[in-house]
């Protein structure tokens, strides 16, 4: 057993990639960004599960017009447990889009595919419009065309941890983005 004078040994398994102030400049842009081109609207937020949890919080308090949020879990769509004209919200409610404007926000875009995804069934509930908004991208790793209007970053196909993205649910917690090593 450790006393509370031993310090750990293990090796962090990550460097720094995105610092805490970068990371902070970059929403306080997208806020701003996002908040001019939805002037007069009020957008429909759509937080993808769990990846976008820190990232929705701060962008939302940047974001200075009425929004309603509501969170879904891509694993849902993988499943097929959901039909095509239909989306349902982690609460169990169903998700009414239409008429309206909508921003999907995920933690990070990798291969595409679960935005890709959310994007077609969205588009069935006829929304006046939906957008891509995510914290960082990865573009050389998509593997499905995207389109996402709102990126904070893009990185290259590195493993990245924090600010809400895991390795095997850990390290969400961090403040900033690592980049894993030996990965």
């Amino acid at each position: 057993m450790r006393t509370a004078n031993e310090k750990q040994t293990e090796p962090t398994p990550f460097e720094l990639l995105l610092d805490q102030k970068k990371i902070a400049e970059r929403i306080g842009q997208m806020g701003r960004t996002i908040t001019r081109d939805y002037a007069g609207k009020r957008p429909f937020v759509i937080g993808v599960l769990k990846g976008c949890v820190v990232f929705l919080s701060d962008l939302m308090r940047q974001i200075t017009l009425p929004m309603e949020i509501e969170f879904i879990s891509g694993a849902k769509y993988r499943h097929g447990k959901v039909g095509d004209d239909e989306l349902v919200s982690t609460a169990g409610k169903l998700i009414r889009a239409r008429n309206r404007d909508v921003l999907i926000v995920e933690g990070i875009v990798d291969t595409g595919h679960t935005a890709s995804e959310l994007l077609k069934r969205i588009r069935l509930l006829e929304p006046a419009s939906v957008e891509i908004v995510t914290l960082l991208d990865k573009p050389g790793s998509h593997r499905t065309k995207i389109d996402v209007k709102y990126r904070g970053f893009s990185i290259g196909n590195d493993f990245v941890v924090g600010f809400g993205l895991d390795n095997t649910q850990l390290y969400r917690n961090l403040p900033f983005i690592g980049r894993m090593l030996d990965h």
